[in-house]
């Protein structure tokens, strides 16, 4: 890594990459006693999968980036090396609560806990989904995404949800879910709602009236032309501490092609707080909230409850790609790399954990 790069970080008040040394793996997960809404539950850090090193098998031995420390730990482990380096065989689609998602050759699509850092390696566990079903005028062959109403699909209570490319949006129920899902439309102009309780071919729709544009949007024609080149995905999030909705919408950019690849990069972001009327106020303010974009479904997090992380920041990564918005300036740090997993992993409850005996794992000497 760099020294512009590590001085650019230090820029964003990250601090200096701390020396290393050899801890427990459950000291390294940076506990948190205060992020559960409900139950004070310890939880691991907002984090995701910077690699894996092979250990026989077809498995390796996760490498893992906490978003709070900003460095790379070796974790006492083991995942399928196709989980993590996306092979001919299995796939990954999405992630969800720490779940990932994965499709096979034979088209079956699969939960699996492997990539998860508070999930045991001793007894993985894989969940397949229903055969998928193609509606007239769809297609089930390409997935953008899965999400998840509760935590795990093993919950009496859980639904799951999946986004193909196109219109088709598909519902299972492993147990009597009563959740309600809300996916943004296509532009993030209209917010669709689904009861998959009450299976339904029309969803609830919601259209948005965007108010509040920063000044430079609204009177400079560089700015406007300059997003308009932009790739732009829409994301909705919700914060479980304080009970608010934004509708993010991230912009990027082709930063270089390689061997026939687009390599892109963050240009811009704008963060809505939503109202249940429609109203959507941008905000360059989201408070101690910081909010997570991967290749999975969006969360946020208070950065309190995991000291070390950036209030009213937006963290990225893609496949080219690891990002840090600071929403009050509008500063933007781009880091290169590949990243093979771009998955943000929410917090997880690892109590289950500390009945286990403590295993040592070693820290590269790398930023993130």
């Amino acid at each position: 890594m760099s020294l512009m790069i590590l001085s650019r970080l230090s820029r964003l008040g990250l601090g200096k990459p701390a020396l290393v040394g050899r801890r427990s793996s459950n000291l390294l997960l940076l506990i948190s006693n205060d992020f559960s809404s409900s139950l004070m539950q310890k939880q691991t850090p907002p984090c995701y999968i910077h690699g894996a090193i092979p250990c026989g098998f077809n498995l390796g031995t996760l490498s893992i980036c906490n978003a709070n420390e900003l460095r790379v730990i070796d974790i006492d482990k083991k995942a399928p090396m196709d989980l993590v380096y996306n092979t001919p065989k299995v796939a990954t689609i999405g992630a969800s609560h720490g779940w990932v998602a994965t499709l096979n050759e034979e088209g079956t699509l699969c939960l699996q806990d492997d990539l998860n850092p508070a999930a045991s390696d001793i007894e993985p566990k894989r969940i397949p989904l229903p055969p998928l079903v193609t509606l007239p005028h769809c297609q089930t062959n390409v997935v953008t995404n899965v999400a998840m109403s509760t935590s795990s699909p093993e919950d009496e209570d859980c639904v799951v949800a999946v986004k193909f490319l196109g219109p088709q949006l598909s519902f299972c129920r492993p147990g009597h879910g009563d959740e309600t899902f809300r996916i943004p439309g296509s532009g993030g102009h209209l917010i669709g709602s689904w009861d998959p309780c009450n299976p339904s071919d029309k969803p609830k729709l919601q259209s948005l009236r965007f108010q509040n544009f920063p000044p430079a949007l609204r009177t400079r024609t560089d700015i406007r032309q300059r997003l308009d080149s932009c790739s732009k995905s829409e994301h909705l999030v919700e914060s479980r501490t304080t009970g608010e909705t934004f509708l993010v919408k991230w912009y990027k950019k082709t930063n270089e092609i390689k061997d026939g690849v687009a390599h892109m990069k963050t240009e811009y972001v704008q963060v809505f707080k939503l109202d249940e009327e429609g109203n959507a106020v941008c905000t360059q303010d989201v408070g101690d909230l910081v909010i997570f974009l991967s290749k999975c479904e969006p969360f946020c997090v208070p950065a309190a409850s995991f000291p070390g992380l950036l209030p009213n920041h937006v963290y990225t990564i893609d496949t080219h790609e690891v990002g840090f918005i600071d929403l009050g300036s509008m500063f933007i740090t781009s880091l290169g790399g590949i990243n093979d997993a771009p998955f943000y992993i929410s917090p997880q409850n690892i109590e289950e954990m500390e009945s286990q005996s403590p295993s040592q794992a070693a820290e590269t000497e790398s930023a993130c």
